[in-house]
């Protein structure tokens, strides 16, 4: 069959295809250049615009007009006749209007339960404590309980106070935040030694320059020790502007930026002070509302790892890596912070 196929294929060799294509129309052109193009619709990796063969004849309209569209549509809703109904409509009310059908009410009856006489005796002079007792023994003990209650002796259902209600305990609202925050960053910029921590947790409405004006005043601050920031929609910028107040300020000693809209950026800004700071001994950044990144979390390992004076980080690391590395960072500045602690400790004990 191989062979013959081949016979079949050598009076083909001596054609000339240029004399071939000379006699062609331009129909059959374009109709054989449509057939040689290389589409393959099922081709996932070609664009979409090139796994079929453009087949629009018409020319373009033009671009994109909505009102002239509109006013198309609205022309040809118009002239199109609508259809007409096979039975016209006259309101007219056919057959019974359903009526639904009233149940009587029956009375309910109760089912009296005859018992043995000898039973009846034993039981005519029995406590609640002792029928307790008695339906734990035949396995009933989870109906009856200490919230539950019953009494066969009551009006005509048969059974009264079968529930006894508890006492629901009410769940209160967290309480708003109380602090002015005006007047807090007034007795900041005044450096007031009463004021030894800020805090704005929770307070979702303080402008972003206000915020900046917090991370400006704090530059100069010498007597707060603690500032908290959490969820109030912190951005990068602010992350940026407490990043540069690190740099200046030598007295702060925890910063809570927790729960905020801070991204990697930001976060390389506040490791990036941390390197020259050396007083800051807690620093919480966690449940950002993005995830940080493997960079990110490597450069905070590595800044933990020069860094000598914190001992609190608050950050859930994703990655192993930085976790590890940040751990043992972390213990090393606990281990050395408590052997200075005792070192001074001791020697300032006078002999």
């Amino acid at each position: 069959m191989a062979l013959s196929f081949k016979k079949d294929l050598e009076k083909y060799k001596e054609i000339d295809e240029d004399e071939i294509l000379d006699k062609l129309s331009e129909e059959e052109l374009k109709q054989l250049e449509s057939a040689l193009e290389e589409m393959d619709p099922e081709n996932a990796l070609l664009p979409a615009g090139l796994r079929q063969k453009d087949q629009t004849v018409k020319a373009a309209t033009g671009p994109f007009d909505r009102e002239k569209l509109l006013h198309y549509l609205e022309k040809e809703a118009l002239e199109y006749k609508d259809r007409d109904d096979c039975v016209p409509f006259t309101g007219e009310k056919k057959g019974k209007a359903w009526v639904p059908k009233q149940k009587p009410l029956e009375d309910r009856k109760e089912d009296v339960t005859t018992l043995d006489p000898e039973l009846e005796e034993a039981l005519s002079g029995v406590t609640d404590t002792e029928l307790s007792d008695l339906a734990a023994i035949l396995g009933v003990h989870t109906l009856v309980t200490s919230t539950q209650s019953y009494d066969g002796t009551s009006s005509k259902d048969g059974y009264n106070n079968v529930i006894k209600g508890e006492k629901v305990k009410p769940v209160f609202d967290e309480p708003p935040n109380p602090t002015n925050v005006e007047e807090t960053l007034q007795r900041i910029k005044s450096n007031d030694p009463t004021l030894t921590e800020v805090n704005l947790n929770n307070i979702k409405n303080v402008p972003i320059p206000t915020l900046r004006d917090f991370a400006k005043a704090m530059e100069k601050n010498m007597h707060v020790k603690k500032f908290s920031l959490a969820a109030t929609r912190s951005n990068d910028p602010i992350a940026v502007a407490f990043a540069d107040m690190l740099r200046e300020n030598k007295t702060l000693k925890s910063l809570n930026l927790e729960s905020n809209f801070i991204t990697g950026s930001g976060v390389q800004a506040l490791v990036e002070a941390l390197r020259d700071n050396d007083t800051l001994s807690e620093i919480k950044i966690d449940n950002q509302r993005q995830q940080l990144g493997t960079t990110v979390e490597m450069e905070i390992a590595k800044m933990l790892e020069a860094n000598t004076s914190i001992v609190k980080f608050g950050y859930h690391f994703t990655q192993q890596g930085p976790r590890a590395r940040a751990a043992a960072a972390i213990t090393k500045n606990n281990d050395l912070h408590t052997h200075t602690h005792t070192h001074t400790h001791h020697h300032g004990i006078p002999a």
